[in-house]
């Protein structure tokens, strides 16, 4: 019998596969394969902590779901671990400042930009093309990082028609009409 995993999925039988890839050739695989730029921010009661992060997908419209992953050694990983909620900013290219400091280590990520608290009070950057406020519904262990689950609560969508912000090997790229095939 398979014992479940914490969202819900039966667990696979533990396999030996022998050698695996080595970090940096799983690293150097996935620079070729350019994602989405999100910020996530949240406040589990210590101050508010934001995150860039390549990996969030939409996991289903009904219910409105997603996922993002989040890195034990970031230093939001303790309270986006704690969280109940997180607000996940979907960026664009005039969003690269707003990337940028996510992305930076050991800066305090709200003392330049617009910022400001929902009435639920979780931080929120301003003008950012789109953001989702979310409830955490469940977390995953793996290797390193943490997958969270989060079901969508509220939405604000600033920009509707914009230029795609992308992150491909190890450098920020947008998207426009000549890149189009």
């Amino acid at each position: 019998m398979s014992e479940a995993s914490p969202l819900g999925a039966a667990q696979p039988p533990t396999h030996t596969f022998g050698e695996s890839l080595s970090a940096d050739e799983f690293k150097a695989v996935f620079r070729g394969h350019p994602g989405g730029v999100a910020v996530i921010t949240a406040d589990a009661g210590h101050g508010p902590v934001a995150l860039t992060a390549t990996s969030v997908s939409s996991v289903s419209a009904d219910p409105p779901l997603l996922i993002f992953s989040v890195s034990a050694l970031s230093s939001a990983a303790k309270t986006l671990l704690e969280a109940e909620t997180v607000v996940v900013h979907l960026l664009d290219a005039e969003d690269l400042p707003v990337a940028k400091t996510g992305a930076t280590s050991g800066i305090d990520r709200f003392a330049e930009l617009p910022w400001s608290r929902l009435v639920t009070g979780e931080p929120v950057y301003h003008g950012v093309r789109a953001w989702v406020r979310c409830a955490v519904i469940d977390r995953m262990d793996a290797g390193g990082s943490t997958i969270i689950a989060a079901h969508a609560l509220q939405a604000n969508i600033e920009r509707d028609s914009s230029i795609p912000l992308v992150y491909h090997n190890r450098t920020w790229h947008r998207l426009g009409e000549d890149t189009t095939i």
